[in-house]
């Protein structure tokens, strides 16, 4: 697999170890989210964009879908499937504004921070990075 992910550390810094364990084990008791995965076409995707176009696709979706105080179709506003972001936001409880709320501690009704959005892209590139198999 290339190594695409290399020198992302620095980008992942907002979640240390404990808190991504911590975050994993209370994803993994929610019974509303599911465990989705990334299937080939998804790694394939990462592997042919490269990290640096997923950071920029991650903090556009973010700032796009999130980030308002009071975002447009809340609740219903990230896809199920089609890209590697959307799938990685479920996944880490970053899908919305109360599933940030309750798996974040990010609450609702106000204006995504600059360091919200960096922690929120954070997460979701650390899931992407555990999917394709690359070190953290």
């Amino acid at each position: 697999m290339l190594n695409l992910l290399k020198g992302v550390v620095g980008d992942v810094q907002n979640i240390d170890e404990k808190q991504w364990k911590t975050l994993k084990q209370k994803l993994a008791r929610a019974r509303q989210i599911t465990q989705p995965s990334m299937g080939e076409p998804e790694k394939d995707y990462v592997q042919s964009r490269g990290i640096d176009i997923l950071r920029l696709h991650a903090t556009d979706f973010v700032k796009k879908r999130l980030a308002p105080a009071d975002p447009k179709n809340d609740g219903r506003q990230t896809p199920l499937k089609g890209h590697p972001v959307f799938i990685a936001q479920h996944a880490t409880g970053t899908s919305d504004r109360a599933k940030l709320e309750k798996f974040h501690g990010i609450k609702a009704g106000i204006e995504l921070t600059e360091k919200e959005v960096a922690y929120i892209v954070s997460v979701i590139l650390r899931w992407i990075q555990e999917q394709v198999g690359e070190p953290i």
